[in-house]
């Protein structure tokens, strides 16, 4: 068609050109004809020719005209027919490529996974004591093998049809099969272990894993769910590799309907493998919502049953995300939306697919369901269930199928960590040795859990005693921990350990385990609270059954007589069973060295630009990351929010957004469903505070806020709103901080150079977009009572 158009930009000019030079000439023509009988004598027009000496060459000159405008009409029109002929063929040799592209790699399967098939010896002997006649001529074309990996005599009818791959399944599986059901019908079931023995295991892992995780969907007894495992079946069957997948998947989980897969070949064979990108996705989603099977599920059952060698990793991946937390969770989805072909591969040294860490120390205390370690399902604030993952495992692709995925998808690299990284060879080293080459890299590795000194040097029996809380696995063994010891220790006044020391103190009411928590400073979160609302909460912590011993500092841990026992600087002395250790969190900068990237040496984390970019192709997003606040300066921040929009943010940077970090990310704490806060900014004790309080009512709870929002994780972030000229309250603001004991509701302002930096947000929920702007313009305010009737806490 841009052809077409050229041409006729070309001729239009021209065409015009002519036909009105063509009325040009016919008009002058006309009019010197026209006057002519009055200048010229009369004897001189008798002996002219008739009708005047001009009218023949005006003939002429018009035919000549049209037949140039003939034939124009005649090469424009051949031009066009022939752009719309090559347009076409180009068309259909665009929709072959795909074809083309997996018969090529059915040929060298074919040859590659000769090694898997010597797992299935069982098998091979059963097939060949029920179908003697068709053991025989594979028997007698082992000579001519072009391979000496094939040295199992069902593979030996391969090398005969190699130069046609597109067919090399069906004739493998075509002719031990044509004796057997002539002669012997019982034995049709068997026909298709011939084929499975000789291709069909390594393309499940390699070609085209997806069909493994679809034979699940296809035996649920829903309807909805087989009609989508049916269509998703038909594009595993076009070329050779996924109708070798597709052949002995059946048998994989069944013994008798093998034969059923083989039937439909023929016919789906003449399919374009247009129905690949339509189908193969809505199988891969459907079954996420029903799959309760544990991450490694899909992996697992195709490397079981298929072959015996470890999974394949990916040597490149497009996006190469390290870390397996809630940023890289964010930026794969980013990642994703902005690029629906992109191939996202998560490395994690967790077992676990990405999943959130808050309810680990919150909700998941408070469940009823004795099975909850298994299940990591959880009942928030407003009632609803949920799973702490993200997303189930049927959402992402296995490793192996991620290079050959023609929608892409995010794959994830559970249980190995990345120890080294070759900024310059855009590669990384796995702690196997296995290397993986990137074209963009996301480091989100978070942090780990600090430790005491006077733990770590008290031995190797204390530190078996000892839990630092982080991952799932400290939940399962805190929770196990608190169901058979008699007393836990919590080493810890901050976020984390008053939140733990919450959730184990309601456990002891009903199993008489002893909770004490330990910190150094004089009440809870003091480093964080003003010390008026630090002292209530810690009276708060109290009822919850928690023994609190304030202005605590360690001074040695020993074990005697199968107890701990901690020595205090004052001489106070504590015998537990358990210790907990909460004392904050160091960021990963494991890679920074080999990698050549600034560590920030007073907040710690990669130093980043607006953009979170460390390097021209490298990022970094969550804890790890320290960056620039265009408000506050720079920061590092450990929050989820801050992982949710950081994860975000560095997603659509490495798809080439370039926008610049200028969130206010948000956090919040929860000391059961009856009291919890949400923070932003700056929230430091050691700044002037002014606190405005009112009297709470009972929707001014965690529970009533998460009912009323739908959610139960209070990020901010994830539906986030934008505060415009909020209306403030009518009602008066009673005097600052003077109402003690009764802290019910009320927003705390820290200040620094009279300006407002932080702002809590004590029982009052979904306001966050109010503080988030006051924060930002930066201004000084005389009054901060009437700042706060924005919040409009007095109302009922």
């Amino acid at each position: 068609m841009l052809t077409c158009r050229t041409v006729w930009k070309n001729l239009a000019h021209l065409a015009r050109a002519n036909s009105t030079l063509c009325r040009q000439n016919v008009r002058r023509a006309g009019l010197n004809n026209g006057r002519r009988p009055a200048l010229v004598p009369e004897a001189h027009m008798s002996t002219g020719p008739g009708g005047g000496g001009g009218g023949g060459e005006n003939v002429l000159y018009a035919l000549f005209v049209g037949a140039a405008c003939f034939g124009s009409g005649v090469y424009a029109y051949r031009t066009i027919s022939g752009d719309r002929q090559r347009y076409q063929d180009r068309l259909e040799e665009i929709a072959s490529r795909p074809q083309k592209a997996v018969a090529q790699e059915s040929t060298t399967s074919v040859h590659s996974e000769a090694p898997a098939v010597e797992a299935t010896e069982t098998e091979k002997t059963e097939v060949s004591e029920q179908e003697p006649e068709a053991a025989a001529p594979s028997e007698e074309e082992p000579s001519p093998t072009p391979t000496a990996e094939e040295t199992h005599p069902g593979e030996t009818t391969e090398p005969s049809p190699a130069a046609e791959p597109e067919a090399s399944p069906e004739e493998a599986a075509g002719q031990p099969a044509a004796p057997v059901v002539e002669d012997e019908p019982p034995a049709a079931p068997s026909e298709p272990s011939p084929a499975e023995l000789t291709e069909p295991p390594a393309p499940v892992v390699e070609s085209e894993p997806a069909a493994v995780a679809e034979i699940p969907a296809a035996e649920s007894p829903e309807p909805h769910s087989e009609a989508v495992a049916e269509t998703a079946a038909e594009p595993v069957v076009e070329a050779s590799p996924e109708e070798a997948a597709g052949q002995p998947a059946a048998p994989v989980v069944e013994d008798e309907p093998p034969a059923a897969p083989s039937e439909p070949s023929p016919a789906e064979l003449t399919e374009p493998p247009a129905p690949v990108v339509e189908s193969e996705p809505a199988a891969a989603e459907i079954p996420a919502a029903e799959s309760p099977e544990p991450p490694s599920a899909v992996v697992a059952e195709s490397g079981v049953d298929s072959a015996p060698s470890p999974a394949k990793i990916p040597s490149h991946a497009p996006y190469l995300l390290i870390g397996g937390g809630t940023a890289s969770f964010a930026a794969a989805r980013s990642i994703r939306a902005r690029d629906p072909g992109a191939r996202v591969l998560i490395v994690t040294d967790e077992p676990d697919l990405p999943y959130m860490r808050p309810p680990l120390s919150k909700e998941l205390w408070f469940s009823d369901d004795p099975s909850v370690t298994e299940t990591l399902r959880f009942k928030q604030w407003n009632g609803k269930e949920r799973s702490i993952y993200f997303q189930p495992p049927s959402f992402y692709i296995s490793p192996e199928e991620l290079e050959s995925a023609e929608n892409g998808g995010v794959a994830v690299l559970t249980g190995k960590k990345v120890v080294h990284m070759d900024v310059r060879g855009n590669k990384v080293q796995l702690d196997d040795k296995t290397e993986i080459s990137y074209d963009k890299c996301l480091i989100a590795t978070g942090g780990v859990p600090r430790n005491l000194q006077v733990i770590e040097r008290a031995g190797e029996e204390v530190m078996k005693r000892t839990t630092l809380f982080r991952k799932i696995e400290d939940f399962k063994s805190l929770d196990k921990v608190s169901r058979n010891s008699k007393s836990i220790t919590i080493v810890g006044g901050g976020f984390l350990g008053s939140e733990l020391a919450c959730a184990l103190g309601r456990r002891s009411a009903d199993t008489g385990l002893e909770v004490v928590q330990m910190f150094p400073e004089r009440g809870n979160m003091g480093k964080v609270l003003p010390e008026y609302l630090s002292n209530w909460t810690t009276e708060k912590v109290k009822k919850e059954g928690v023994k609190i011993l304030s202005e605590a500092l360690m001074k040695s841990v020993t074990c005697k007589d199968d107890k701990l026992e901690i020595l205090l600087k004052d001489g106070r002395l504590i015998k537990t069973d358990h210790i907990v250790a909460a004392v904050g969190l160091e960021p990963n900068v494991d890679l920074a060295k080999s990698a050549g990237l600034e560590v920030d040496s007073d907040f710690g984390g990669y130093r980043v630009n607006a953009e979170l970019q460390a390097r021209s192709n490298i990022w970094v997003a969550g804890d790890a990351a320290c960056f620039y606040d265009i408000r506050l300066g720079r920061r590092r921040v450990e929050h989820h929010d801050h992982a949710v929009v950081s994860g975000r943010l560095a997603g659509e940077n490495m798809t080439g957004a370039k926008k610049p970090y200028w969130h206010q990310s948000m956090f919040w704490s929860d000391l059961g469903p009856d009291v919890g806060y949400e923070a932003i900014g700056i929230v430091d004790s050691s700044l002037p505070t002014v606190g405005v309080f009112a009297k709470a009512t009972a929707k001014d709870t965690p529970k009533a806020a998460t009912e009323q929002s739908g959610t139960g994780i209070r990020s901010e972030s994830e539906t986030e709103d934008v505060a415009t000229s909020p209306v403030a309250s009518s009602s008066p603001a009673p005097a600052v901080e003077q109402q003690k004991d009764s802290y019910g509701k009320g927003v705390i302002f820290y200040l620094r150079d009279k300006v407002v930096v932080g702002i809590i947000l004590w029982n009052v929920f979904n306001r966050m977009p109010i503080a988030r702007k006051i924060i930002k313009d930066g201004e000084e305010h005389a009054d901060l009572n009437e700042v706060a009737k924005l919040f409009n806490i007095h109302e009922d």
